[in-house]
Protein backbone atom coordinates (compact mmCIF):
# COMPACT_ATOMS: atom_id res chain seq x y z
CA UNK A 1 0.00 0.00 0.00
CA UNK A 2 1.00 3.29 -0.63
CA UNK A 3 0.16 5.90 1.40
CA UNK A 4 -0.08 8.69 -1.34
CA UNK A 5 -2.90 6.28 -2.91
CA UNK A 6 -1.95 7.32 -6.67
CA UNK A 7 -2.41 4.67 -9.18
CA UNK A 8 -1.36 4.38 -12.63
CA UNK A 9 -2.01 6.71 -15.54
CA UNK A 10 -3.40 4.07 -17.71
CA UNK A 11 -6.51 3.34 -14.78
CA UNK A 12 -7.94 6.72 -17.16
CA UNK A 13 -6.29 6.78 -20.44
CA UNK A 14 -7.48 3.24 -21.41
CA UNK A 15 -10.80 3.96 -20.15
CA UNK A 16 -11.27 6.73 -21.86
CA UNK A 17 -10.03 5.10 -25.14
CA UNK A 18 -11.91 2.02 -24.21
CA UNK A 19 -15.10 4.57 -24.14
CA UNK A 20 -13.76 6.41 -27.53
CA UNK A 21 -13.26 2.99 -29.35
CA UNK A 22 -16.82 1.93 -27.52
CA UNK A 23 -19.20 4.72 -29.02
CA UNK A 24 -16.85 6.89 -31.14
CA UNK A 25 -14.63 10.00 -30.38
CA UNK A 26 -17.70 12.23 -30.39
CA UNK A 27 -19.94 10.28 -28.75
CA UNK A 28 -17.08 9.28 -25.65
CA UNK A 29 -16.71 13.38 -25.50
CA UNK A 30 -20.62 14.35 -24.86
CA UNK A 31 -20.71 11.29 -22.51
CA UNK A 32 -17.51 12.99 -20.20
CA UNK A 33 -19.02 16.15 -20.55
CA UNK A 34 -22.47 15.14 -19.74
CA UNK A 35 -21.22 13.29 -16.66
CA UNK A 36 -19.21 15.80 -15.45
CA UNK A 37 -15.75 14.48 -16.47
CA UNK A 38 -14.95 16.64 -19.63
CA UNK A 39 -11.70 17.42 -18.30
CA UNK A 40 -10.37 14.96 -19.60
CA UNK A 41 -11.00 15.36 -23.22
CA UNK A 42 -7.45 15.96 -24.78
CA UNK A 43 -6.21 16.21 -21.33
CA UNK A 44 -5.22 12.28 -20.04
CA UNK A 45 -3.04 12.05 -16.95
CA UNK A 46 0.96 11.32 -17.98
CA UNK A 47 2.18 10.35 -14.39
CA UNK A 48 0.86 8.75 -11.35
CA UNK A 49 -2.60 10.11 -10.38
CA UNK A 50 -4.80 9.96 -7.47
CA UNK A 51 -6.77 7.30 -7.04
CA UNK A 52 -10.16 9.35 -6.59
CA UNK A 53 -9.77 11.12 -10.02
CA UNK A 54 -9.98 7.35 -11.61
CA UNK A 55 -12.92 6.47 -9.15
CA UNK A 56 -14.65 9.39 -10.05
CA UNK A 57 -14.43 8.77 -13.25
CA UNK A 58 -15.64 5.12 -12.82
CA UNK A 59 -18.98 6.67 -11.01
CA UNK A 60 -19.43 9.03 -13.21
CA UNK A 61 -19.82 6.21 -16.17
CA UNK A 62 -21.72 4.74 -13.88
CA UNK A 63 -24.69 6.98 -13.61
CA UNK A 64 -24.46 8.04 -17.04
CA UNK A 65 -24.60 4.98 -18.94
CA UNK A 66 -25.24 2.31 -16.87
CA UNK A 67 -23.41 -0.22 -14.60
CA UNK A 68 -23.70 -3.10 -17.88
CA UNK A 69 -21.65 -0.96 -20.31
CA UNK A 70 -19.73 0.42 -17.55
CA UNK A 71 -18.24 -3.11 -16.82
CA UNK A 72 -17.79 -3.12 -20.17
CA UNK A 73 -15.61 -0.17 -21.01
CA UNK A 74 -13.94 -1.15 -17.62
CA UNK A 75 -12.78 -4.98 -18.75
CA UNK A 76 -11.53 -3.37 -22.14
CA UNK A 77 -10.05 -0.58 -19.88
CA UNK A 78 -7.91 -3.18 -17.92
CA UNK A 79 -7.10 -5.33 -21.32
CA UNK A 80 -5.49 -2.26 -23.00
CA UNK A 81 -3.54 -1.49 -20.01
CA UNK A 82 -2.33 -5.22 -19.97
CA UNK A 83 -1.23 -4.83 -23.43
CA UNK A 84 0.74 -1.36 -22.31
CA UNK A 85 2.19 -3.05 -19.20
CA UNK A 86 3.65 -6.39 -21.86
CA UNK A 87 4.86 -3.72 -24.26
CA UNK A 88 6.43 -1.10 -21.79
CA UNK A 89 6.66 -2.24 -18.54
CA UNK A 90 7.06 -6.13 -18.17
CA UNK A 91 10.80 -7.18 -19.73
CA UNK A 92 10.54 -9.06 -21.96
CA UNK A 93 13.45 -11.05 -21.09
CA UNK A 94 10.72 -11.81 -17.72
CA UNK A 95 7.97 -12.99 -20.76
CA UNK A 96 10.30 -15.29 -22.29
CA UNK A 97 10.68 -17.04 -19.31
CA UNK A 98 7.32 -16.85 -18.21
CA UNK A 99 5.29 -18.77 -21.38
CA UNK A 100 7.39 -22.11 -21.55
CA UNK A 101 7.34 -22.72 -17.94
CA UNK A 102 3.83 -24.96 -16.48
CA UNK A 103 0.74 -22.63 -15.90
CA UNK A 104 1.07 -23.25 -12.22
CA UNK A 105 4.81 -21.62 -11.62
CA UNK A 106 4.27 -19.22 -14.66
CA UNK A 107 1.43 -18.00 -12.09
CA UNK A 108 3.28 -17.95 -9.12
CA UNK A 109 6.62 -15.58 -10.68
CA UNK A 110 3.61 -13.68 -12.25
CA UNK A 111 1.41 -12.84 -9.32
CA UNK A 112 4.53 -12.48 -7.28
CA UNK A 113 6.17 -9.91 -9.59
CA UNK A 114 3.19 -7.95 -9.55
CA UNK A 115 2.66 -7.93 -5.79
CA UNK A 116 5.71 -5.73 -5.90
CA UNK A 117 4.41 -3.29 -7.93
CA UNK A 118 0.43 -3.61 -6.46
CA UNK A 119 -0.15 -0.04 -5.30
CA UNK A 120 0.26 1.18 -8.83
CA UNK A 121 -2.91 -0.24 -9.43
CA UNK A 122 -4.69 -0.93 -5.69
CA UNK A 123 -3.70 2.66 -4.48
CA UNK A 124 -4.79 2.38 -0.80
CA UNK A 125 -6.30 -0.99 -1.49
CA UNK A 126 -5.14 -4.20 -0.95
CA UNK A 127 -3.47 -7.10 -3.45
CA UNK A 128 -3.09 -11.20 -2.93
CA UNK A 129 -3.11 -13.98 -4.36
CA UNK A 130 -2.94 -17.53 -3.29
CA UNK A 131 -1.53 -20.44 -5.68
CA UNK A 132 -2.46 -23.91 -6.00
CA UNK A 133 -5.17 -26.22 -7.75
CA UNK A 134 -7.53 -23.01 -8.22
CA UNK A 135 -5.35 -19.65 -7.64
CA UNK A 136 -7.06 -16.95 -6.20
CA UNK A 137 -6.66 -13.04 -7.12
CA UNK A 138 -8.02 -10.59 -4.40
CA UNK A 139 -7.91 -6.70 -5.15
CA UNK A 140 -9.97 -5.15 -2.00
CA UNK A 141 -11.14 -1.64 -2.99
CA UNK A 142 -10.51 0.99 -0.22
CA UNK A 143 -11.45 3.61 -2.10
CA UNK A 144 -15.33 4.64 -1.35
CA UNK A 145 -16.27 3.86 -4.80
CA UNK A 146 -18.48 1.54 -7.05
CA UNK A 147 -18.27 -1.90 -7.14
CA UNK A 148 -18.24 -1.88 -11.10
CA UNK A 149 -14.37 -0.87 -10.77
CA UNK A 150 -13.50 -4.52 -10.10
CA UNK A 151 -14.21 -4.98 -14.00
CA UNK A 152 -10.99 -3.35 -14.70
CA UNK A 153 -9.16 -5.41 -12.76
CA UNK A 154 -10.34 -8.12 -14.23
CA UNK A 155 -9.88 -7.33 -17.48
CA UNK A 156 -6.24 -7.02 -16.77
CA UNK A 157 -5.73 -9.93 -14.63
CA UNK A 158 -7.62 -11.85 -17.54
CA UNK A 159 -5.10 -10.83 -20.83
CA UNK A 160 -2.00 -11.01 -18.69
CA UNK A 161 -2.77 -14.39 -17.86
CA UNK A 162 -4.11 -15.52 -21.20
CA UNK A 163 -0.49 -14.27 -22.52
CA UNK A 164 2.19 -15.14 -19.84
CA UNK A 165 0.61 -18.22 -18.44
CA UNK A 166 -2.28 -19.75 -20.47
CA UNK A 167 -4.18 -18.98 -23.41
CA UNK A 168 -6.70 -20.96 -22.28
CA UNK A 169 -6.90 -18.77 -18.58
CA UNK A 170 -10.73 -18.49 -16.96
CA UNK A 171 -11.06 -15.90 -14.58
CA UNK A 172 -14.39 -16.79 -11.97
CA UNK A 173 -14.78 -13.15 -10.92
CA UNK A 174 -16.63 -11.95 -7.79
CA UNK A 175 -17.21 -8.21 -7.06
CA UNK A 176 -19.07 -7.29 -4.40
CA UNK A 177 -19.31 -4.47 -1.13
CA UNK A 178 -18.21 -5.64 2.14
CA UNK A 179 -17.52 -3.33 5.43
CA UNK A 180 -16.90 -0.49 3.48
CA UNK A 181 -14.78 -1.79 1.07
CA UNK A 182 -15.21 -3.63 -2.71
CA UNK A 183 -13.95 -7.28 -2.39
CA UNK A 184 -12.74 -8.19 -5.74
CA UNK A 185 -12.10 -12.28 -5.70
CA UNK A 186 -10.73 -13.98 -9.16
CA UNK A 187 -10.80 -17.45 -8.98
CA UNK A 188 -8.39 -18.55 -11.90
CA UNK A 189 -8.56 -21.78 -14.03
CA UNK A 190 -5.09 -21.49 -15.34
Amino acid sequence: MNSSSKIGPNSIIQTVTALETRFGKTEAEAILKRCGQGHWIGNLPSEMTEESKFHALVGALDNEIGENKTASILEESGRRTAAYLLRVRIPGFFQKILKPLPPGIAFKLLLFAISKNAWTFAGSGEFSYTSGKKPVITVKVTYPGRPVVGNFYLGTFEALLEELVNPKTTIKASIKKESGSILCTYTCTI
